[in-house]
């Protein structure tokens, strides 16, 4: 029995999953905290200084949250309405807020009251940005109008009436204080320059616009309205670059990661979607209880915060690196050291001689190796092995099978010990990469506990249960070999398209090949 080979466990990949680096990077976020805020989340808003804190705006009120602090550390809530929108402004000092009777109001973070009030809008404003210069605002609002206002003088500098329906994204150049883009409901994105009183550029979207974008460097620009989120470039006077249709119902948030290397968008269906700026395609994917209405990343993307339809904030952490401090461990001589010196190095003629290590073999193994195989399957089994790694009770079962005594290892077995084999059988016979070994095993099973049917109804429903997905599973292979059968039918109809070519002799003797045309 000294020669007993260890059982191979074989390795089954999950189909379809892939490990890259931005799977690693953005699944590097601990559990999310949960803030019950008291109406949806519309606007969610990161400042660029540190502590970073964060501006919620829901219902009534604005919140500033600190970026580990699950309390508000500040509520703004002098509105006379509903609260749309709140951004900070770049050194985080000052804070803009539009609210649904039309007014903005400009807030000093130390302070509660409202340092200056802007009123000129008629109807709800939804969208606010501080320009490059710190001293002016942007506002968009349902009256159709965008507006600049001067901060010092709390007064109106521009009004623009170009858009044709509600005015409800928009966006300021970190660049240029004199240029900002607004998106609408009538399918637009225009681009106003303060300095000639009207737009210098004008895209059509083709869906109601619900969020744009500006990259820092202010050459490309994003825009997200019914599924679709599209990117153009400004530089080429608005050339489409790029129409992603990854999700399902409407888009409504756009964020860019730090590096501006990932851009992500929130929807109605519930999912978060990570693109690569390079290659715009689909890198990673966050699902959430809800829909999503508002979504921003903090700096170096620490955390990830995600506002929802029913009043939901979902707080994402990014995991601590813990930096191991290691110490440099003392070594102590070896023998050799003491027999030939400190400074003794290896000759060429020297045979080093390694001490044999001692394998030790699996709890399984060794039930294996002295035949008791009716234990070896009881242990792979057991609830810590069969969840969490399923590729080592699927290689023994492999394993007996192999051995022809696989009928003996599941048959004698009591309510609770059969109980668990068709637990483990239900929860992974419909995964392909198990499928062809757990079949055979579930039709021993049906073949040798069908006579004692009807003496246990626990095992009676689990056993019918058992016994549909093995039906199930053996018409999905019936269907897929059919399928098959009919692409090899169809391959093989078009080589015999192409034509054959024949051997044939010229007047001269020599031989020619003719193709023929079937």
């Amino acid at each position: 029995m000294a020669g007993y080979k260890p059982v191979a466990i074989q390795t089954y990949p999950l189909l379809g999953e892939k490990i890259t680096q931005d799977t690693l990077y953005w699944n590097n976020y601990k559990t999310p905290v949960q803030i019950k805020e008291f109406g949806a989340v519309s606007k969610v808003d990161f400042s660029s200084q540190p502590p970073y804190n964060y501006a919620v705006t829901a219902s009534s009120r604005i919140h500033i949250y600190g970026r580990y602090s699950q309390e508000p550390i500040k509520t703004f809530s002098r509105f006379k309405d509903t609260a749309y929108c709140a951004t900070f402004r770049q050194d985080g000092r000052l804070l803009v807020a539009g609210s649904e009777d039309g007014g903005v109001q400009l807030f000093d973070i130390s302070g509660r009251a409202p340092l200056r009030q802007f009123e000129g809008h008629t109807k709800a404003v939804h969208t606010v940005d501080f320009t490059a210069d710190k001293y002016h605002v942007v506002s968009g609002a349902d009256d159709y109008t965008v507006k600049l206002w001067d901060i010092p003088n709390a007064k109106e500098i521009l009004t623009f009436k170009e858009h044709s329906d509600y005015v409800r994204c928009g966006c300021a150049s970190k660049l240029n204080p004199d240029l900002f883009i607004t998106g609408s409901y009538d399918h637009t994105v225009k681009m106003f320059d303060a300095r000639t009183n009207k737009s210098v550029l004008s895209v059509e979207h083709g869906q109601p616009v619900e969020s744009v974008l500006l990259f820092p460097s202010g050459g490309l620009l994003v825009s997200a309205g019914g599924r679709y989120v599209k990117v153009w470039d400004m530089l080429k006077g608005g050339q489409l670059l790029v129409s992603l249709k990854n999700h399902h119902k409407t888009v409504t948030c756009l964020c860019l990661s730090s590096s501006g290397q990932r851009l992500l968008s929130g929807s109605l269906d519930r999912k978060v979607k990570v693109y690569s700026t390079t290659s715009y395609k689909v890198v990673h994917s966050f699902d959430y209880a809800a829909s999503i209405l508002s979504l921003a990343l903090a700096h170096e993307d620490e955390t990830i915060v995600v506002g929802m339809t029913n009043g939901i904030l979902s707080v994402k952490h990014r995991k601590s690196e813990a930096k191991k401090e290691s110490l440099p461990r003392r070594r102590r001589p070896a023998y050799r050291t003491f027999i030939k010196g400190k400074n003794y190095t290896k000759q060429r003629d020297d045979i080093l001689i390694n001490r044999p290590t001692k394998k030790h073999l699996e709890l399984y193994d060794r039930d294996l190796k002295h035949f008791r195989i009716s234990k070896a399957l009881d242990r792979v089994l057991e609830p810590t092995c069969a969840i969490k790694t399923p590729e080592i009770t699927v290689s023994i079962i492999k394993e007996l099978n192999r051995r022809g005594v696989l009928a003996n290892a599941l048959a004698g077995r009591d309510e609770k010990e059969i109980s668990r084999v068709l637990n483990f059988l239900i929860r992974n016979l419909s995964q392909p990469r198990f499928a062809p070994v757990l079949i055979n095993a579930a039709e021993i099973i049906i073949d040798i506990y069908l006579p004692v049917i009807g003496q246990s109804p626990v095992v009676d429903k689990k056993f019918l249960l058992l016994q549909g997905l093995v039906e199930k599973e053996i018409d999905y292979q019936r269907e897929l070999l059919e399928t098959l059968g009919m692409m090899d039918m169809l391959f093989a109809t078009m080589r015999g398209k192409e034509g054959t070519s024949v051997l044939e002799h010229t007047s001269d003797g020599f031989p020619e090949n003719k193709k023929i045309e079937s």
